[in-house]
């Protein structure tokens, strides 16, 4: 079912180009906005691997979120749910190919899940 990479970070910042330019200068992270996600600046680190994003601060998300591949979100919302689980964000589209969502475990930490990404 899910091979559990984690794929992607979100950082929730108040102030977009503050943050950007803050861990840029301190981490050497490089920022780009891709065509259709124009306020989700996604950052590169030195790696070349991993990355992320800083997204708007909002209710909620407070504190930064790991994103795990899944090859299904269904399931795993199942398999999760079934051992204590919540879904606090329902499956929704990225783009055609590709879905998110977000859980909180048993503790009521979130974790994202990615299906359809690489």
């Amino acid at each position: 079912m899910a091979h559990g990479d984690i794929t992607h970070i979100e950082i929730p910042v108040a102030d977009l180009q503050q943050a950007s330019a803050f861990y840029s200068d301190l981490f050497g992270w490089q920022f780009a906005e891709m065509e259709g996600f124009e306020g989700y600046p996604m950052f590169q680190a030195p790696n070349g691997v991993s990355g992320g994003a800083l997204t708007q601060r909002a209710e909620g998300f407070t504190q930064p979120r790991s994103m795990v591949e899944v090859d299904s979100i269904d399931e795993t919302l199942e398999k999760a749910t079934a051992r204590g689980a919540t879904v606090v964000i329902a499956k929704a589209e990225i783009t055609p190919t590709s879905w998110w969502a977000v859980l909180a475990d048993p503790d009521g930490n979130h974790v994202g899940l990615a299906e359809g990404m690489m």
